[in-house]
């Protein structure tokens, strides 16, 4: 009885360790991510979006899109809409990873575009957060967030998807894709559009069951040139 105890014990003991190593893994990991992303301060970028979404008809248009740190964040289209996430959405990793209150949990593997990924699932610790579960897909060799999976309270899931190639190094993403289900998604209370082109349709029979995606393609950025907060408002 008292060799199986101390086997137990033994055993246990190794359990709590490895656990304790893969924590401290999954931070380190975190931190090198966060310390990557926080070598923009601000950004102002152009590009193009391209909103597919079956109850909205909208053409693909030229946007600007605008960062400040910690958290402020706005894309505007010439004309026709403005899209601002609200209520737990979140498609600006600065803005998920920067106050790091969460608990990060290490969820093996994945492979995305036949490259080995980490999978870290962070666990919010403010009771009153919008979002319930995070899950991020990180390339360890760059340190950069290749996908996002956010489960919110009031508006489901949904998933954010990044391809970096000239702005790597900055951590900004050459295109992102935000992929949605209506049927759990409470519009507009999770993104707002503010329409001003009469060739702008809204069918609401389809708003309950569809997907949406929403696809930007960034041509430019200019980075820690400052931008003014009134961008914002």
């Amino acid at each position: 009885m008292k060799k199986f105890l101390i086997a137990t014990l033994y055993f246990v003991g190794i359990f709590s360790g490895l656990q304790s190593l893969h924590a401290q893994e999954v931070n380190t990991i975190l931190e090198k991510v966060r310390s990557k992303l926080n070598l923009v301060k601000d950004y102002q970028a152009t590009g193009t979006m391209k909103l597919d979404v079956s109850f909205l008809k909208v053409p693909d248009s030229k946007v600007t899109i605008f960062y400040k740190q910690p958290d402020k964040f706005r894309i505007k289209q010439e004309k026709g809409i403005s899209l601002v996430p609200k209520g737990g959405i979140n498609i600006n990793l600065n803005s998920m990873l920067s106050n790091g209150k969460y608990t990060a949990v290490d969820a093996g593997t994945s492979i995305i575009a036949r490259q080995q990924v980490k999978v870290i699932k962070l666990l919010p610790l403010d009771e009153e957060s919008d979002v319930v579960l995070s899950t991020l897909y990180i390339d360890t060799n760059n340190f950069l967030v290749k996908k996002a999976i956010s489960t919110t309270k009031e508006n489901g899931s949904y998933v954010v998807e990044f391809t970096y190639q000239k702005y790597r190094d900055w951590a900004l993403p050459d295109e992102l894709v935000f992929s949605f289900n209506t049927k759990d998604y409470k519009l507009p209370k999770g993104m707002t559009f503010d329409y001003e082109d009469d060739d702008t349709k809204i069918d609401t029979t389809k708003v309950k069951n569809s997907k949406g995606e929403v696809r930007i393609t960034f041509q430019n950025y200019v980075i820690n040139k400052g931008v003014s907060d009134g961008v914002f408002k």
